[in-house]
């Protein structure tokens, strides 16, 4: 009986094993000191999970990171290429910046991939709901600012070229 529960068998399986009612088994492993509680296997194997769940997350956090940044590259490079589809096929063309559509679009993609970001980054922090509030209000106020800034040089852009 040691051996089997040395080697992870249930009680039921050492009782079947052995011949005996599961009741005899409890009754025999208690007087020997054996317990059949598996709380503790079950809650390290329920603490790994979690841990590796955490560093999944960290991982994603860390590729939408990524592609924010890309973005955000993307939009503020001194030349823009655009690809679209015309009457005479595909077309790219090289800009000084992205088109207004465009410049909606990514900024979209950006607050879609930081918002998830953040709620991910949520689950694994001590700030609750009101700290991943407060990231998300901060990353909006950036994204604004960016989108003003793209939006005056459109408007800059505009009056050279009525005035050239």
């Amino acid at each position: 009986m040691r051996r089997m529960h040395a080697d992870g068998a249930s009680c039921n399986e050492v009782a079947r094993a052995l011949g005996r009612a599961p009741s005899t088994i409890s009754r025999v492993s208690a007087r020997l000191g054996l317990t059949w509680d598996r709380a503790a296997q079950t809650a390290a194997a329920t603490a790994a999970a979690q841990a590796d769940a955490r560093t999944r997350r960290l991982g994603i956090i860390a590729r939408l990171y990524g592609q924010i940044e890309t973005i955000l590259d993307r939009l503020e490079a001194p030349v823009y290429s655009w690809t679209t589809t015309t009457g005479n096929g595909i077309e790219t063309a090289q800009l000084d910046q992205p088109p207004a559509q465009e410049v909606k679009a990514l900024i979209q993609s950006v607050s879609s991939a930081a918002t998830t970001a953040a709620k991910l980054e949520a689950v694994d922090s001590d700030h609750g709901a009101d700290g991943a509030k407060s990231m998300i209000a901060g990353l909006a106020e950036g994204l604004r600012a960016v989108a003003a800034h793209l939006g005056n040089d459109d408007e800059h852009q505009a009056a050279e070229d009525e005035s050239g």
